[in-house]
């Protein structure tokens, strides 16, 4: 009788299981001697699960309790408010201020408490620093455009100006290198004092890339030059991609793009303007995006002088297709609804 029972749980392998079957056959009336008799477990083991079966009236195991945590629910609370008090604290700064608070603990479990609550250590996002009359003009600026869709921003000619240094645009490079290889020529980023700075226009639609225009070395935009710039690469990019069609320009709010000589200049040639544009909000105007992007290309041609690097730009900016362009646009409306969102602050973008 013993035998038939026992055979099928002599496959079970694992401890839960093991403690079931023994437990099964000592309430179908088996002795201690009998079960250990099938091998099913170390003797000492059998009869460990019968004492404790006949003590809790359950073949549960009771959960261990384990390190005691130094800090209450209360206390971690209190660690959470520090943290969001002040985001750049530092977990051992963190760690003297729960002390004084009466909690002993280290700077390990600190992390491990915020780890808990989601608060992850992150490279902080470096975006404009944003007055109260920015977080105001956004607000504007997007409760006035919130309805449009992404057809009618497909309206719109985007426009900026860009920097391009000479030996990285975007500041970083990642390498695979062996150990002791650090500074190996191949390895390392060079860098200049002064590097050679190449300053650019230019405009995009969600028809495609319009003109670009680089401007003579040491020249800054003046309103000399942007009116220049104006009539030389955006009215024939505005002729090129919409015709007749009305369309919408943007540009920011710098000092030469407001000079009255160029809200003049273009009133008379017809050329309605999107905005007011709110300052510092790059988050806003999806050519920032094309000139990172642009940037990263061109980091990746290496130019080693200023004339290559110029060629390079104008290279990969005709490269840039329109379906890149055209997801650009469509990204407004959801970019003035994060703003919106969010009152005001900053969207992801």
């Amino acid at each position: 009788m013993l035998e038939i029972i026992v055979l099928p749980l002599l496959t079970m392998v694992t401890c839960k299981e093991t403690r079931a079957a023994i437990i099964a056959l000592h309430k179908n009336g088996f002795t201690g001697k009998d079960i250990v008799a099938t091998k099913i477990a170390p003797k000492s083991t059998i009869y460990r699960f019968i004492k404790n079966f006949k003590e809790r009236g359950s073949i549960l195991v009771k959960k261990a309790s384990g390190r005691p945590r130094k800090s209450s629910k209360r206390q971690d609370r209190l660690l959470k408010r520090i943290q969001l008090r002040d985001r750049s604290a530092t977990s051992a700064e963190l760690a003297q201020e729960w002390q004084q608070a009466g909690v002993s603990a280290s700077a390990r479990t600190v992390r491990r408490r915020l780890l808990e609550d989601g608060l992850v250590s992150r490279r902080a996002a470096k975006k404009p620093l944003l007055s109260k009359k920015n977080i105001r003009d956004r607000l504007i600026f997007c409760r006035k455009y919130s309805e449009w869709t992404a057809e009618d921003w497909g309206k719109v000619i985007f426009s900026d100006e860009a920097p391009f240094r000479l030996f990285g645009a975007s500041g970083k490079r990642l390498v695979r290198r062996r150990k002791g290889e650090r500074y190996h020529q191949s390895c390392v980023m060079p860098t200049v004092k002064h590097p050679d700075t190449i300053h650019v226009w230019g405009c995009f639609s969600s028809k495609g890339v319009g003109s670009l225009t680089i401007l003579p070395k040491n020249t800054a935009m003046n309103k000399e030059w942007y009116q220049n710039t104006l009539q030389q690469q955006l009215l024939p990019t505005t002729q090129q991609q919409f015709g007749e069609e009305q369309c919408i320009f943007q540009h920011d709010g710098a000092p030469c793009h407001k000079a009255k000589v160029i809200t003049k200049w273009l009133g008379d040639q017809n050329v309605e303007i999107l905005g007011p544009w709110p300052g510092n909000s790059p988050d806003l105007n999806p050519i920032e995006n094309l000139w990172s992007i642009l940037k990263r290309w061109v980091d990746e041609q290496k130019p080693t002088n200023s004339d290559k690097l110029q060629e390079v730009i104008m290279k990969e900016w005709v490269a840039i297709s329109q379906d890149l362009a055209q997801k650009l646009i469509e990204s407004m409306p959801s970019r003035t609804a994060e703003v919106l969102k969010k009152k005001g602050q900053h969207c992801k973008y």
